[in-house]
């Protein structure tokens, strides 16, 4: 039996401030299990990029925040041994500022914390500083 082929899917993620500071969490199930990243997941059907991006980060954190616009995009591809394709993700990055809560960890979020955006962990995600500068940049002009 074929496996049927593997398409993207579409996620979102956001680069929370706070006092200068951005909110990362260490990602505590697959893929990526270990790296530091920004709060997402998977856009639901039905939501905008800004209301998935603004739902992940409650979900996964606990914190309420105000998405300010898209700082950028990126594509994880993941290939099996023999080089092909086993997964896709598209997953378009926002800029957005602290309301309430405090960051907590669950089951997606195994550590969590506020970093200075130019200095962040060594063991990120791929692409990371690029879209927390661009995030940066986004709420320095809000």
């Amino acid at each position: 039996m074929t496996q049927p082929p593997i398409r993207p899917v579409l996620a979102v993620s956001t680069a929370v401030f706070r006092d200068g500071q951005v909110l990362l969490a260490r990602r505590g199930a697959p893929p990526l299990r270990g790296l530091w990243s920004l709060p997402g997941g998977r856009l639901e059907p039905g939501e905008t990029l800004a209301e998935g991006a603004a739902r992940e980060v409650m979900e996964e954190v606990g914190v309420a925040c105000r998405v300010l616009g898209v700082a950028g995009a990126l594509d994880i591809i993941r290939r099996d041994e023999a080089g092909e394709v086993s997964a896709h993700f598209v997953v378009v990055s926002h800029a957005g500022l602290w309301l309430d809560g405090e960051p907590s960890t669950g089951p997606e979020a195994a550590e969590v914390g506020w970093f200075d955006p130019h200095h962040l962990p060594e063991d990120s995600t791929e692409g990371l500083t690029g879209i927390v500068a661009a995030a940066r940049a986004l709420v320095a002009g809000s």
